[in-house]
């Protein structure tokens, strides 16, 4: 496993725990779209955020996956709690 949480980090977790809507192309340029848009609603992204939290050994709060609306974001976010709990 890598330092670095990376996109295809991210994809896999979201295949594993809540697969994807008919239609959904994962492999698109999906890092700015709404995971509404991708079909992930809140229940999914709770069920991703744990696999990322016991994958990665961190803890997210509830509002780091709300306010988190797009790939990037969350990404983003998970990046800055693995550089924290690596310092």
């Amino acid at each position: 496993m890598s330092a670095v949480f990376t996109l295809d980090d991210l994809k896999r977790i979201l295949l594993e725990g809540a697969g994807a809507d008919e239609g959904v192309d994962l492999d698109g340029d999906i890092l700015d779209t709404d995971f509404e848009e991708l079909g992930y609603e809140s229940l999914a992204l709770l069920e991703t955020g744990g696999r990322i939290e016991r994958e990665w050994g961190i803890t997210l709060d509830d509002s780091a996956l709300t306010d988190a609306a797009t790939p990037r974001a969350l990404i983003e976010t998970v990046n800055a709690h693995l550089a924290l709990s690596a310092a």
